[in-house]
């Protein structure tokens, strides 16, 4: 992280930059930010944003759970499909 601070020190935001990571600890645990570092670090990219975008790469995403459909919605009579409107436009092409 002192890698990563010292790339910061070029930019005229990087403290605040600096901080953006540090406030990241909490929420994703000090070895993943560091990781997250290094990973930037390698990429060559120093900013923020580049570590929490790989931070966010990094998390496991959880799908959402599936919604039921409710009863009220769901088709009581399923549409027929009528193939000769469709060859009735495409004869109207044809003129």
């Amino acid at each position: 992280m002192a890698q990563i601070r010292e790339r910061l020190r070029a930019h005229a935001d990087g403290d605040r930059q600096f901080v953006a990571i540090l406030s990241a600890v909490p929420e994703a645990g000090l070895e993943a930010v560091e990781a997250a570092c290094l990973a930037a670090l390698a990429a060559r990219l120093f900013s923020a944003d580049a570590v929490h975008n790989l931070l966010a790469l990094g998390r496991e995403s959880v799908p959402p759970a599936p919604v039921s459909t409710p009863a009220s919605l769901t088709l009581g009579v399923k549409p027929a499909a009528d193939c000769a409107r469709y060859d009735g436009l495409r004869a109207l092409e044809a003129i």
